[in-house]
């Protein structure tokens, strides 16, 4: 007798980059930010360090929701912080989708996705990209309950063409929520749909621009309704007392995180030139990372495994519609530079 649900029994769980510890380790894999929190961030941090830490956290962190509010523009009702950006998207599979129910998002995604339709016991629908990595001609999406889109794309950087997000928004009757873990690196955004449908969500996180992955900070916006579901399937103190403090100081000095942004940026434009000389095809990058498939007779493989051998460790899949590509997060410009002369021994 198993005491295990089947569809858990049966499901493969969500495999996270590697986390090695390996000295002098390159590590471009997990799309972390190369450059630290904010000064004044840990200096909030490391002042909330004391007797406080006996009580429980604001349990909706208010503080953090009011100053994201002032950010975009939003009633601080419409917000809710999460444990990072999958804890909300956690939340949203399990407020609006149940057992049985259709939940669609692009192919390829975040692989994610699949994972929590799978823990919910939904059925998942696929949404083809096409040869550009962009939404083209959409399947039956009437009866879908949840969409989840990522905003830039990932694994691929690409930014899909807001009037083909509109039209998906149009097309499906159901919740869209647009995951923009990657948007502060990307030249527009999708808030705008949040005011014109009621039916969408946006997610983001602060482990990217922030270089926050280590404290797990999200948060969403959107219709009052449907955050406040969210908050009911929440956990009660989801985001931890001193990763609230943290996420506020960092709110409150966004001009540093902009200039690391810019930084970051310019440093993938560069690599990516770089990779296109020596023969690389590099889809159009709108987030901190690239997605690059090496000249032949190299394979996406042969490049990752080459990487390896001389301590860089970039990201592979061998999934259909990706296994050419390889995935490389940006670091600092040094460890760029470190990453091409790998690349280039590869090649030879």
């Amino acid at each position: 007798m198993s005491y295990i649900r089947p569809n858990i029994d049966q499901m493969h769980g969500y495999v996270p980059g590697e986390q090695p510890q390996v000295p002098g380790l390159i590590k471009l894999n997990t799309n972390e930010n190369p450059y630290p929190p904010a000064p004044a961030v840990l200096a909030a941090i490391r002042s909330a360090v004391d007797g406080r830490l006996r009580l429980y956290p604001d349990p909706t962190a208010s503080g953090l929701r009011q100053k994201l509010a002032a950010r975009y523009g939003f009633a601080a009702d419409q917000f809710i912080a999460g444990n990072g950006c999958d804890d909300i998207l956690n939340l949203c599979v399990r407020a609006f989708c149940g057992e049985g129910d259709r939940l669609a998002y692009c192919q390829p995604s975040y692989s994610l996705y699949p994972v929590l339709a799978e823990i919910q016991g939904a059925k998942t629908v696929a949404i083809p990209l096409d040869e550009d990595f962009q939404i083209g001609k959409l399947p039956k999406l009437g009866d879908v309950r949840l969409a989840l889109i990522t905003q830039p794309n990932a694994p691929s950087g690409v930014f899909l063409r807001k009037p083909d997000v509109q039209r998906l928004i149009e097309a499906v009757n159901g919740v869209v929520v647009i995951d923009e873990a990657y948007v502060d690196f990307a030249g527009e955004n999708c808030l705008d749909f949040v005011r014109e449908y009621d039916n969408v969500i946006v997610a983001r996180t602060l482990s990217k621009a922030v270089s926050f992955a280590g404290m797990r900070v999200g948060w969403a916006v959107g219709p009052i309704a449907l955050i406040a579901a969210l908050h009911k399937v929440r956990d009660s103190y989801n985001v931890n007392r001193l990763s609230q403090v943290g996420a506020e100081a960092a709110l409150d000095n966004w001009a540093y995180y902009e200039a690391n942004v810019r930084q970051v940026c310019g440093t993938r434009d560069r690599v990516t030139a770089a990779l296109v000389k020596r023969g690389f095809v590099v889809l159009p990058s709108q987030t901190n990372f690239i997605f690059a498939k090496p000249p032949a007779p190299v394979t996406a493989k042969r490049w990752f495994d080459g990487l390896r051998e001389r301590k860089v460790l970039v990201r592979w899949w061998d999934a259909a519609r990706i296994r050419d590509f390889a995935r490389v997060s940006i670091g600092t410009d040094e460890e760029m530079n470190s990453f091409l002369e790998a690349t280039y021994e590869t090649l030879r």
